[in-house]
């Protein structure tokens, strides 16, 4: 997650992956109970801005500057409000029993790195919160439509159980999808997805 390149990505005047939100978030946002959410790797802000239309109170957190200033732009043309956060995940720490809702849409990370995140939001989570995760899985090599260059950036479902055994699985599934989200999100995608809540 290196904040310069992703910055030079952010700096571009269109938003690098649209501006709508990730469908998947979009079809399960109505599992979201009311309350605070955060974004993990929130880019420009896409994702963050569509569920403080929803009601909820959101915080993004990216490591990009730039993104994250994009975001604060599409939510003040959207009229909501968003906390910004401009942090490394690596140094950013989910508080135990302090979100609604965890949202990871294309939040690649090195292995060790995600695991750890992963930890937290299982602790982050408050009774009854939600993750909500969509990633690409190794098969997207092949399509080479978006996402990271290495398979091991990437997630696979068993992985995710594995990771994420403090939280029930209500929607689990790596599945071929069209993916049309911005400049560099174009095409059949490889992905895996997660919808899971804390009980």
């Amino acid at each position: 997650m290196s904040g310069i390149s992703w910055d030079g990505r952010y700096a571009e005047a269109e938003f690098a992956y649209g501006k709508k939100p990730n469908e998947f978030l979009v079809e399960y946002s109505k599992h979201i109970p009311q309350g605070k959410v955060l974004c993990l790797c929130e880019g420009e802000g896409r994702n963050a801005v569509y569920l403080a239309e929803q009601g909820y109170e959101v915080t993004a957190v990216d490591a990009s500057a730039v993104g994250m200033a994009k975001a604060q732009k599409l939510a003040a043309e959207r009229g909501v409000i968003i906390e910004t956060i401009v942090s490394d995940l690596e140094d950013y720490l989910i508080l135990e029993n302090s979100f609604n809702a965890i949202v990871s849409i294309f939040c690649h990370v090195p292995k060790e790195l995600r695991v750890k995140i992963h930890q937290q939001v299982c602790l982050g989570l408050k009774q009854d919160g939600v993750l909500v995760l969509e990633a690409y899985f190794p098969k997207q090599l092949e399509f080479g439509t978006g996402g990271p260059p290495t398979a091991e950036l990437m997630m696979d479902l068993q992985s995710l159980k594995d990771e994420l055994a403090g939280l029930e699985l209500l929607h689990a599934e790596e599945k071929v999808r069209e993916v049309i989200e911005g400049r560099y999100h174009t095409g059949q995608g490889a992905v895996v997805q997660v919808m899971a809540k804390k009980l």
